[in-house]
Parts: structure tokens; sequence; C-alpha cells
């Protein structure tokens, strides 16, 4: 019996082990193709502790699939606390994958190292053909603080071997009017996105060379000062394919700076040219900056004012932004926008958001523009100290009577206490 009994507990242990045997040569042999798939839902650290199991698993590792998108994370320890990409794993990357990168990004912290380090990984870029890259930083002054001669021969490495190049954010960097130069010698045929507000070494005359050579361009942001007439004109070109998105960022840097003025049959041209592309102005102007803005009819559809903007500004966007779609002001002062908000929801017949902050507006008033506007508004973001009560309505009373014209329940924003 003790016989039998030993080998049917050998035989059990044999049975076992082929069992494990088969699961383990299972997991092994799993194709290609089905691993990818796995390792695509992986964070990258799960995906290196992965690549230790087998040759298999490490082999698929580094399939070339798995490496097209890639944001290279470049942080100081002393100075962030932001994660970053591993040294050893960024050099592994330029040694063995540099030519499946496609979809590239650098996000970086304020330190000029993290934007030196940046460049470097740049320069050695020689063997790709990259279809996006977006430079980011988290803070400034990061890649201004760069010496431009590095930075820019960095940034003409990737124009001159990606001949494919669709997507470009280098917003807040030293690109200047050169490099733009060779960007569209190499890439004018593919280049569908330019983002590049920030960058004071760029001139009006850089980006219409832009604007003229690029004629897939669909979507541009920059600052208003690279805005101009022959811009917009060569934008609206029989040869330019429609306009999607237009990005304006309208900054003074010191009080008093002058602005120059957009034609009015410029703006029309671009309308004619692009009757459905989105204009984004953000603008951070001080009160008495706003002279040449909004004397005559301006295609804007998203309208930020991030600076205290005045009542007579306010009237003359009522007027003169009959697109307007979305509308945020941050602060206005003490002097109710009553009459200005009945203005504009008559006149902004597409108007669907806004938010006010530092603002007063009276609740009899708030009332008449909701009602005017009706359900069409699907954002509304009112502090609950821009409602003035007044002799109609109290605070308590307008959340009921804006929540009938709205079709839904609103209240307004509450300030955190903490």
């Amino acid at each position: 019996k003790d016989e039998k009994y030993l080998k049917h507990c050998e035989s059990s242990r044999t049975s076992t082990k082929r069992k494990h045997k088969a699961v383990d040569c299972e997991w092994a042999c799993l194709p290609q193709e089905l691993l990818l798939h796995i390792f695509q839902y992986l964070p990258l650290l799960d995906r290196a502790f992965a690549s230790q199991v087998c040759r298999g698993w490490n082999q698929a590792f580094h399939m070339p699939e798995l490496w097209r998108c890639f944001e290279f994370e470049l942080n100081q320890p002393a100075s962030s606390y932001l994660k970053a990409t591993h040294p050893d794993l960024i050099k592994q990357i330029i040694k063995r994958h540099s030519n499946h990168l496609q979809y590239v990004s650098f996000k970086v912290d304020s330190s000029t190292e993290s934007a030196e380090a940046a460049c470097d990984i740049l320069s050695q870029l020689v063997n790709c053909s990259l279809k996006t890259l977006g430079l980011i930083s988290t803070a400034r002054p990061s890649f201004m603080e760069v010496p431009k001669s590095h930075f820019i021969s960095a940034l003409t490495v990737v124009f001159v071997n990606s001949k494919s190049l669709s997507s470009l954010k280098i917003d807040d960097t030293p690109v200047d009017d050169p490099s733009l130069k060779v960007l569209v010698a190499n890439n004018s045929d593919t280049l569908k996105l330019l983002k590049m507000s920030s960058c004071p070494h760029v001139s009006p005359a850089g980006i219409l060379c832009v604007a003229d050579q690029c004629h897939g361009l669909r979507e541009l942001a920059l600052n208003y000062h690279l805005l101009s007439d022959e811009l917009l004109l060569a934008l609206s070109s029989e040869k330019h394919v429609h306009l999607e998105h237009l990005r304006i960022d309208v900054v003074s840097e010191n009080p008093g700076q002058h602005f120059h003025t957009i034609k009015k049959s410029s703006w029309d041209a671009m309308v004619r040219h692009s009757p459905k592309f989105n204009l984004v102005m953000y603008f951070f102007l001080y009160e008495d900056e706003f002279g040449p803005f909004f004397n005559d009819e301006i295609p804007v559809t998203h309208l930020y004012f991030g600076r205290s903007v005045s009542k007579e500004v306010l009237g003359r966007v009522g007027l003169h932004c009959p697109r307007l779609v979305e509308l945020v002001v941050c602060a206005n002062g003490l002097r109710p926008l009553d009459e200005e908000l009945i203005r504009i929801a008559k006149h902004c017949t597409q108007l669907s958001a806004i938010g006010l902050g530092e603002c007063e507006v009276s609740c009899s008033a708030f009332v008449e523009f909701v009602k005017m506007c009706g359900r069409r508004l699907s954002q509304l973001s009112i502090m609950e100290e821009v409602l003035i009560p007044d002799h109609k309505y109290s605070l308590d009373e307008i959340h009921w009577e804006v929540s009938k014209h709205l079709g839904r329940v609103w209240f307004p924003d509450m300030m955190p206490t903490w």
C-alpha cells in the first residue's frame, strides 16, 4: 500500500509539472500580435517589468509599434516634484528606437538644464521622421533660457530629417525666421497644425512665409504682433485649405503698449474663405490699450479677457462680434454690466457659453439675459458674488428663475471657503 501511495504521489507531481510547463509554454509562446495588443495597454514601467519575463516578451518590448508615440519627461529632482524619464531609457530609445519615433513630445520643468537636455535629445534624432512634435514647458522660462544657437541647431535636425511633419507645438521658444524657412522647405506639403505663441524672435514676415507655402495648414496659434492683413489674405487664398482654428494671444508686456489694427476687409476675406473657422482670442491688456479693438465687426468666436475690461469695450463686443460663441470675463470693476449683457444677448445670437468673475450684474438683468439666450446656453458659470439682488429677485429666488429658462437645474458658483 505504501509503495502504491508513493507511486501515486510521484505521478501527481509529474502531472502537475507537465501542466505548469504547458502553462508556461502557452504564456511564452503568445503570438507577437497579441503581445503587442496587451503591451499597448500597459504603462511604460509595467512594460519594462514584463520584458524581463522571457526572451519573447523582451522582443515584444522592443517592437517598433510600441515606440511610435513617446513623451520625454525631463525634470530636475531638486526643483520639481514631477516624474522624469530615466536617463538609461533615453539612451536606449536613441540607440534602438529613434528611427521608430513618429509622435514625440517633451515635457520639461522651468529649469534650463531640462530644456538643454531636451535639445540634446533632439540633436540625436537624425534617423527619425517625426509626424508630430510638441515642446511643453510646465513653467517659464525653460526653453527661452537655452542659448538660441543650441535650440535652433537641435530643431533644425528635426526639420531637415522629418519630411512629413504635420503638427508642431513650439510655444515659448526661441524659434526664429530662418528656422521656419527650413521647416517650410522640408515639410510644406504635410504641415497642418502650428502653435507658436510667445516666440519673440519670429517676425510677421516669418509667419507669412509659412502661410504662403504651407497650403494645408488648418490650425494656427500665435501672438497678435505676428498677425497682419497680409497673413489673413494668404490664409484666404484659393490655394489654401479651409482654416479650422486660429488662436490669437493679445498680450501687453508694458502698460500703454501700442497695438496695430487689422482691416475689416481682411477679416471678411477670411470668413468668405473659411466660413466655419474658430477665431479664439485671449486678451491680457490694460484698460487703456483696447483702443484698436472691437471698433469694427470681427469674426471672433471664443473671447477671453484675462484682465479687467471696461464697460465700453464689452459694449463694443456686443455690437461687433456676431459670431461669438463663448465669452469669459475675469474682471470688470464695480459698475454693473446690465446693458452690456443685454446687448450681447441681442446681437450675439450664437452665444452658448459665458463665464463672469469679478463683475457685477443685477439679478433682473441677468434673468433677462438668460431669458433672451434661452436653452442654447450650455455653459453658464457665474460667481455668486457677481449677482446683485434688486427689487425683483433675491439670490434665493434667482436660481429657480434661471433654471426655468435654461430647462435644467442651475446654481451660481460658490467661492471656496478655505
